[in-house]
Order: structure tokens, then sequence, then C-alpha cells
């Protein structure tokens, strides 16, 4: 009786193994998806603010992107289910797929970025990035749109490899070795980064961005279908975790200091995220009017030629 018993334990203890779900999010390493950075610190450290409120049945795994259009790949490619992400790759997501791929669950950040040229006086005015080489975090991301969106503004002809300005994607890492040797003239990136071309690189801020969307959460159609409770248990883990940021500045700071140096490997100062921290409002409302008023700005660059409704995308539903 006791083998027996013992081999019933075995099997009940593996059947409930079989039965945890694991969920898939991906975020950045930037301080524009502080949740993400906070959600993934915290899972490994242990203390999984998430896991926390999901449940003892449900694993978190964290996939840290460069920047969005490789996040909405993951999650057409079925590799992850959610993630942060910036407007301008989730609407291009969800037209690309005639609405059948992509929800906004909520808002993550406002502000925080920034187009930041070199300090030593190259570029004064907008006439001056004619003929100059600027980064962006990759081709088709928020920043990327932003950018070719007011260049062709300032009445600069813009395509995808040249123009009046050369536009070069070029990951985050990557831009402050660039600006400092002289290699690239401005770069349009977010937090910390934009920071960190100041204080580093001595970048001086030519245009700030502090009302926009930067971030924001969306999920898988994929997962409303098969979870739906799961996607709204993360979804109010997500707004009650922007509530914590906003009333526990100073422990929020830390704990995504401490996560973009593991994630990176290399070491972020407290004073970099205290300096970057003033620039961006954490909240989790979004007014759809926010986003569809990008859809101009994305076709006036090129990207977006099929816009259709966008309805569906703020449902919360599959």
């Amino acid at each position: 009786m006791k083998l027996r018993a013992f081999l019933l334990l075995l099997l009940s203890a593996a059947a409930g193994h079989a039965e945890k779900i694991v969920l898939r999010v991906g975020y950045f390493p930037n301080i524009t998806h502080a949740q993400g950075v906070i959600g993934s610190q915290t899972t490994r450290t242990g203390h999984g603010w998430f896991e926390q409120r999901l449940g003892p049945d449900v694993t978190v795994q964290w996939f840290a992107f460069n920047a969005g259009p490789s996040a909405m790949e993951a999650i057409f490619a079925g590799s992850i289910d959610l993630t942060y992400v910036g407007p301008n790759p989730a609407l291009n997501a969800y037209i690309r797929s005639r609405g059948e791929e992509i929800r906004v669950l909520a808002g993550a950040a406002e502000g925080g970025a920034a187009l930041v040229v070199a300090g030593d006086g190259r570029i004064k005015a907008p006439e001056d990035f004619r003929g100059k080489r600027l980064a962006t975090p990759q081709f088709g991301n928020t920043q990327d749109v932003a950018a070719r969106a007011w260049l062709r503004k300032q009445g600069f002809k813009i395509t995808q490899t040249g123009g009046d300005v050369f536009i070069l994607p070029t990951a985050n890492p990557d831009q402050l070795a660039l600006l400092s040797t002289g290699k690239i003239d401005a770069v349009w990136t977010v937090e910390p980064w934009v920071t960190r071309l100041e204080q580093e690189g001595g970048g001086r801020v030519f245009l700030e961005q502090r009302d926009v969307v930067t971030t924001l959460l969306v999920a898988s159609v994929r997962l409303l279908k098969e979870h739906p409770e799961l996607a709204q248990k993360f979804r109010a883990a997500h707004v009650e975790l922007t509530g914590w940021i906003n009333t526990h500045a100073d422990e929020a700071r830390e704990l995504v200091r401490a996560g973009l140096s593991a994630e990176t490997r290399r070491e972020f100062s407290a004073g970099l995220v205290a300096g970057a921290w003033p620039r961006l409002h954490f909240t989790a409302d979004l007014a759809p009017a926010q986003i569809e008023g990008l859809v101009a700005d994305a076709q006036g660059a090129g990207f977006l030629p099929d816009a259709i409704p966008l309805d569906r995308l703020f449902s919360g539903k599959p």
C-alpha cells in the first residue's frame, strides 16, 4: 500500500507539473519599459511581481528585445504571448495581420524619448540635419517612425536607404560609441540611452517627446482565446505595478537599475537612472485617440499604407 500511495503521489505531481502554464513576455531593456524590467528582475531574484499575482500554476519567462519590430515578429511566430512595445510596431503588426494577431491591453509609459545631437554645435537648427547621419533603434520602431516623420515635416526627402538625411538603425547600446567618435551626428532614442548620451557622450537634447505614448502592453490574440482570464490577471498585475512605480519611485528606480545592469551585462549608475526618470510618466491609462494620431505620421513616413479601423485593437477581445 505504501508503494502504491507513493506511485499515486508521483503521478499526481507529474500531472500537476504538466498543467503548469508558461507565460512568455517580451520587453526591452529601457526605462520606458520599467514594468517589464521590474517584472524580469523580480523573476530573476525569485520574488516575481507577476508570479505572485498569477498564482502557482503559472511560470513567467522574460525575453529581451532591442526594439519593437523584433518583438512583433516573435508574436507572429508564437514565440511570446505578451510584450511591452512602442505604439508604431503594434500598429504595424495589427494592420499587417488585418486585426487578427494583436490586441492592446493597457498603456505603460509616456515620454522618455528624444532626439539627441552631437554636442560640438554641428547641428543647431533643423536645416543642419541635411547630409547628416541619424541613428534610431531599429527600422520601423516608434523612434524610427518619429524621426522620419519629423524630418519630412522639415522638408527633407527621406527614403529607406538614403535621401537628404541618412537614417541608420543602430542598437541602443551601440549608439554612444558612434556618437562619441563622430560616426553618427544624432540619435533618436529613449531612456536611459538619452541621458547616457548626454552624460557620457556629451550629447545635447535637440527635441524631446514628453507627452507621446512610448510604451504599450499588448497581447497575442491566441493568448486571449486560450487563456482569457490569465491575460486579464496579467493586465491587472501590470496596472498595480504601474501604480506602485509612481508611489515608490526610489525602490522602482533601484529595481530598474538592477534589471538593466543584469540584462545588458553593463553597470547602470543610480545617477543615470535618476537623471532619466523625470522625463517619463508611467500610466496604464490609454485613450485610443492617442494611438490614432500616430497613424498619420506613420503613413507620412511611408509606413502603414493599408491602414484599417483600429476598433478591435483596443477591444481586449480575440
